[in-house]
């Protein structure tokens, strides 16, 4: 096999695993575990491979659910398996491989309710939101369940407990966050999902509508952010950061719903998803340090 061969299927495994949703996965998952443990150590970087791989088998799985209808869509039809570069079967091989070696290393190495809680992720994505979506747009709520789970795969593989107040706003933030991330990707590519035949928002509401409870779900999500900034972070330049942008991203949209009526989908999408990615970042530097 030549060099050009092996990159090449070294990209298909890993547009199959979906690793740009996969490794903020992990990272959020590390989330959890540095706000139990304060510590970035060796078994942080089994936590965040395992729980990568056991994301990068969902994707894969996700894959093999919706290929007929990825064909459809203009955005997912070079997908690997609606363009024919890899088979079903041969997909099918690589996300079994993939979850083996994640489930082996999260059972190995933690207690079994990190693995059973990093498996509850999986079937809420591929058991519960995937066929869900084919019968309501509102598919996305009980689907939030992905957003929310992975810290607390972290918080048990540090030793703690459900029931803490930290972990569970934490969750939140993630939970409520995924509402308006999907909806927006639908104000993006919601004609598509309809030639696909998935229903659509758009059926029911028309894009103004969908804008406005958008940014009212983005007003929650800030609204938990806030709280998250309030009562678990301790570092007060962490808390500056954190309200800083908070404030910005509060302050732009509505300025935007009040002068210009409207939003901007794409910079919204953009905004919020940054707001994601700060808040584990600013949660894994006040663990830390």
């Amino acid at each position: 096999m030549t060099t050009t061969s092996i990159q090449y299927w070294i990209k298909i495994i890993l547009e199959l695993g979906k690793v740009r949703i996969s490794l903020p996965i992990a990272l959020s998952a590390y989330t959890g575990y540095a706000l139990k443990t304060g510590l970035l150590d060796g078994q942080a970087m089994m936590l965040m491979f395992g729980v990568f791989l056991m994301s990068c088998s969902s994707g894969a799985i996700n894959h093999l659910q919706e290929y007929q209808t990825d064909a459809l869509m203009p955005r997912t039809k070079n997908r690997p398996i609606p363009s024919g570069k890899i088979t079903p079967k041969a997909a099918f091989w690589i996300a079994l491989a993939y979850f083996a070696y994640g489930a082996f290393i999260l059972i190995a190495s933690f207690p079994m309710i990190v693995f059973l809680t990093s498996f509850l992720t999986l079937l809420s994505y591929n058991i519960i939101y995937t066929p869900l979506k084919k019968v309501t747009a509102f598919a996305v709520v009980p689907g939030s369940l992905v957003g929310a789970l992975p810290p607390y795969i972290g918080w048990f593989a540090g030793g703690g407990d459900w029931s803490n107040g930290q972990i569970l706003w934490v969750a939140l933030f993630f939970f409520i966050g995924q509402i308006p991330h999907f909806w927006l990707l639908l104000l993006m590519f919601g004609k598509e999902y309809e030639l696909a035949g998935f229903p659509s928002l758009h059926s029911i509401f028309n894009d103004n509508q969908i804008k406005r409870l958008s940014f009212t779900w983005i007003l929650a999500t800030i609204a938990t952010a806030l709280i998250v900034s309030l009562t678990v972070l301790q570092s007060s330049t962490a808390m500056f950061v954190l309200l800083l942008y908070i404030f910005y991203l509060l302050f732009s949209l509505t300025a935007a719903i009040l002068i210009k009526k409207d939003i901007e989908v794409r910079s919204s999408f953009l905004k919020l998803n940054f707001l994601y990615l700060l808040m584990m970042i600013i949660l894994i530097f006040d663990s830390l340090y």
